[in-house]
C-alpha cells in the first residue's frame, strides 16, 4: 500500500476534479477522482482515504446526506467544496460534521493549506504518544536502595532516609539511570555540573568516595559503585522502576 496520504475528491465535474488530483498529485498525494456518492461508499469500504473532498451539489444523494454517513461510519478529513456560498450551506456543512468549507472558485494553494491544516488535526492519538518519550520513572531501586527524583531523597533497605548534598544527589541520579555503564569522569561532571574536567578536576572522585560512604556496607570494598581503571566508574546492580 503507497505510503502517500490519500485523498477523495467526490465532484460530478470531471474538469474540477482532473484539476485537483493533477495539483493535489503534484503536492505529494495520491488521489482518486470519483464522480458519485455511491462510488465514494464503495471506496471507503476498500480503500478509504485520510481526507474527502466533496461537493455538495451531487446528481441523487445530497452531499450533506453523504457527509453525516462517512461521519457515523468512518473517521477521515472531510472539506466540503462547494458552489453555494451563503452562509446557512456553510452552517450546515459544518455542523454535519465537515471539518472546512471552501467555496467556489478557490485558490489552489489556499485550498492546500486547509488540506494540509485537517490532516495535522486529524492525527491520531497513537502517533502522537509515539512521537513522545515516555516519561521517566520517579522512583528507581538498586540493591534494596531507593531514589526518589522528584523528592530528591535516598531511602535505605531499612527504610530510613540517608541525607544526601546536591551534588551526591545529581551524581546517584546519573547512576541510576545509567546502570551497568561505564561513565567516564567528564561525562559524569558534565552531567552533574554542565561543565568539563580539567586536568586536574578530582571533584567527581572526591564525590564517588562521599557516596560510597553512604552507601557502601565497606567502601574500601566496593561492591555498588565500582571503578574500571583508565574508564572511570560503573553502577553494578540493576536499576527498575519502585
Amino acid at each position: 500500500m503507497s505510503a502517500l496520504p490519500h485523498i477523495a475528491i467526490v465532484d460530478d465535474e470531471p474538469d474540477i476534479t482532473r484539476l485537483l488530483a493533477a495539483y493535489l498529485g503534484a503536492q505529494g498525494f495520491r488521489v482518486t477522482e470519483l464522480h458519485t456518492g455511491a462510488a465514494l461508499m464503495a471506496m471507503m469500504a476498500a480503500d478509504p482515504p485520510q481526507l474527502v473532498l466533496l461537493d455538495i451539489g451531487l446528481p441523487g444523494e445530497d452531499g450533506f446526506t453523504i457527509a453525516r454517513r462517512l461521519r457515523e461510519h468512518w473517521h477521515c478529513g472531510l472539506v466540503i467544496i462547494s458552489g453555494r456560498g451563503d452562509a446557512v450551506d456553510k452552517v450546515v456543512g459544518l455542523e454535519v460534521g465537515a471539518d472546512d468549507y471552501v467555496t467556489k472558485p478557490f485558490d489552489l494553494r489556499e485550498l492546500l493549506a486547509r488540506i494540509k491544516a485537517v490532516l495535522r488535526r486529524l492525527q491520531p492519538a497513537e502517533a502522537a504518544r509515539a512521537a513522545t518519550p515516555p516519561a521517566a520513572p520517579e522512583r528507581l531501586r538498586f540493591a534494596g536502595w531507593t531514589l526518589e527524583l522528584a523528592a530528591r531523597r535516598l531511602s535505605a533497605t531499612d527504610g530510613r532516609d540517608v541525607p544526601l548534598t546536591t551534588g551526591e544527589f545529581e551524581l546517584l541520579r546519573v547512576f541510576a539511570q545509567n546502570p551497568g555503564r561505564v561513565l567516564s569522569r567528564d561525562f559524569l561532571l558534565e552531567q552533574t555540573r554542565g561543565r568539563e574536567a580539567g586536568p586536574f578536576d578530582r571533584t567527581i572522585d572526591v564525590q564517588v568516595g562521599r557516596l560510597r560512604r553512604k552507601l557502601e556496607q565497606h567502601a574500601e570494598d566496593p561492591q555498588l559503585i565500582k571503578s574500571v581503571r583508565g574508564a572511570g566508574y560503573v553502577l553494578v546492580p540493576a536499576v527498575g522502576a519502585a
